[in-house]
Order: C-alpha cells, then sequence, then structure tokens
C-alpha cells in the first residue's frame, strides 16, 4: 500500500480529526485492530492487555489532565498510555504537547522514545535532535519516574534520556558514528553508576561493532564490581561479562528467559556476534528473543535490527 502524507497547515485538532474521518472512506486502515506497528521482520504487533492498576492510573491521568491541561499533566497521560501498550495513543498526545508547548523539550524527547518503540527511527531522530536544540544553554533536571524502583529514587536526567535514546535510534539503524557520539555525551552528562553502565554497555558494543576491541575494552575502565546500581542491573551485569569479571557461564545461568531479561539475553547475543566470533551461535540468540511477547523491550528491538540487517541484500 502507498501511504500518501499529507500536510495540513492552521488545523486544529479538531479540524484534523475532521479531516481523517472525511477520507477514512478511500484510505485503508494501516493496522488492523489492536495493532501498534509491524516488527522490522515483517511481523505484525500487537500490545498485550494492561494490568488493572496501570488502566486505573491511566484513567486518573485521563481526568487530572482534562481539569488541569498543563504540559506535565499532558506528559503523564502520554507515559501512562504508553505503559499501557497504546503507544500510538502516546505519541498522538506528545504531538498534541509539541503543538501547545512548542519550547519544552520533554514533549520532543518523550514522542522520539515511542517512535522508537514502534519502529519509526528516523522520526526517532528527528525529534531528539530538535530536543538537543531545545536544551541547549538551559539547565538539566531530574526527569521523574514514571514506574518507580525498589528506592524510589530517580536515576536519570532529561538532557541524559534525550541523548541516550538519541543513541538508541541511531544504533537500531546502524549508524555506529552517530550512536556513539550520542552515548559518549550521555555518559558525560550523567556520572551516577546506573548512567554509567547503562552507556556503558552500548558504548562497549558499538566500538565492537566499529571494529575498534582495544577502544571497547578501555570504555569500560570505569565498570567495576562493587557500583552502586539501583534500576540498570542487567546493563551492569553485561559490562562486568564484557570485562571479564562474570565468566559466560556465570552468565549464562542469570539469563531470564521472561521478557524481562531481553536486555541482558541482548547483551550476551551482541557478544557473541562480536568479541566472541561465534556469528551463528549470536543469530539463534537472536531469534530466542524475538519469539517473547516483549517487543517493546529495547533489547527486542535491537535483536530485530541485528537480524533483518543479515537479511538484507
Amino acid at each position: 500500500m502507498k501511504i500518501i502524507k499529507i500536510k495540513c497547515r492552521g488545523l486544529n485538532a479538531r479540524g484534523i480529526l475532521y479531516l481523517c474521518c472525511a477520507f477514512s472512506f478511500c484510505f485503508p486502515t494501516a493496522y488492523a485492530q489492536g495493532q501498534q506497528t509491524t516488527s522490522l521482520l515483517g511481523k505484525p504487533l500487537a500490545s498485550p492487555p494492561a494490568n488493572a492498576k496501570v488502566l486505573e492510573q491511566l484513567e486518573n491521568r485521563k481526568k487530572i489532565y482534562a481539569a488541569e491541561p498543563t504540559a506535565d499533566h499532558l506528559i503523564w497521560l502520554g507515559r501512562f498510555q504508553a505503559y499501557s501498550g497504546d503507544y500510538r495513543s502516546a505519541i498522538e498526545t506528545f504531538t498534541t504537547g509539541i503543538e501547545q508547548f512548542p519550547d519544552d523539550a520533554r514533549m520532543r524527547r518523550h514522542r522520539g522514545h515511542r517512535y522508537i518503540t514502534l519502529r519509526q527511527f528516523d522520526e526517532a531522530i528527528e525529534d531528539f535532535d530538535k530536543a538537543i536544540q531545545l536544551i541547549d544553554g538551559r539547565p538539566n533536571q531530574i526527569e521523574p519516574d514514571g514506574m518507580p524502583n525498589p528506592q524510589n529514587i530517580p536515576v536519570s536526567t532529561l538532557h541524559g534520556n534525550i541523548y541516550y535514546h538519541k543513541g538508541l535510534a541511531h544504533y537500531l539503524k546502524g549508524e555506529w558514528p552517530e550512536a556513539l557520539e550520542a552515548y559518549q555525551t550521555c555518559q558525560k552528562i550523567g556520572k551516577n553508576d546506573d548512567n554509567l553502565v547503562s552507556s556503558g554497555h552500548w558504548i562497549y558494543s558499538i566500538l565492537q561493532r566499529m571494529g575498534k576491541p582495544k577502544a571497547a575494552e578501555r570504555s569500560l575502565a570505569n565498570i567495576r564490581i562493587n557500583m552502586n546500581v539501583i534500576e540498570n542491573h542487567s546493563y551492569h551485569r553485561a559490562c562486568l561479562f564484557y570485562k571479564g569479571l562474570i565468566s559466560q557461564d556465570d552468565l549464562l545461568k542469570e539469563l531470564d528467559p521472561s521478557p524481562s531479561g531481553d536486555s541482558l539475553k541482548y547483551a550476551y547475543a551482541n557478544w557473541l556476534q562480536t568479541a566472541g566470533n561465534a556469528p551463528q551461535e549470536a543469530e539463534r540468540e537472536l531469534k530466542k528473543i524475538i519469539s517473547s511477547k516483549g517487543w517493546s523491550a529495547f533489547g527486542h528491538i535491537a535483536a530485530e535490527s541485528d537480524l533483518a540487517r543479515k537479511q538484507r541484500p
């Protein structure tokens, strides 16, 4: 199906909705009911039913925003739409936020994140580049967690998240230099141990992909066994493995078969492709990852990206 893009300037939300309805008779629905997007390998992707607690909080966020449509309330509405698995609605909400609060970089940061979820990497990069322009010269700020960690201590910032997700979008496209620059900037922004291990995992992986194994090893100089990691334990374990402080046998025992373990599983598969020099085994591990239902996880998307890249002529 050929996609036709129509730019409509000067229309408010109601006008856009009217246009969508008016043209619905001649344009087929892009996705089947319940489908959010298509994987990089052509598989339809639908979200599982959200748990009752998330849906309850989503309804609460809708009421809060309706009563007081501030930028903060709109962001939380969009975030909980995404937590419920409705990523397309979240993107629509953040698009409204960009229209209403064009100078608020948070709107671009969150929409870019959800573009990654839906495998729209170019759109994500465009949002992150714009967000970088908006934060230029402005103070950084802690980004509150929607799903707090056990210690209820946020571990990331707005500026750090913009560069982190920009790096990921470039990585998923196989744009290694751009991804490396973004993650190195991200690591300089946040000095806490959670940021060091999360950005460190991607920096190491990218340098290996670029054929720079010695630089990859040097990039792990700030990784230690005893670190104050609050949230990103999988990335910490991955970095320790890369550094040789965890054996391959021990790492294999830690791999969680559930979708929540995709980060560490991808780290292992990625290592097999590069430093491990075992491409066939790596491909088997990547296929295991994409067989899970956790298709919104970064490790899952990265596994798709690697497999799709292998299929290209």
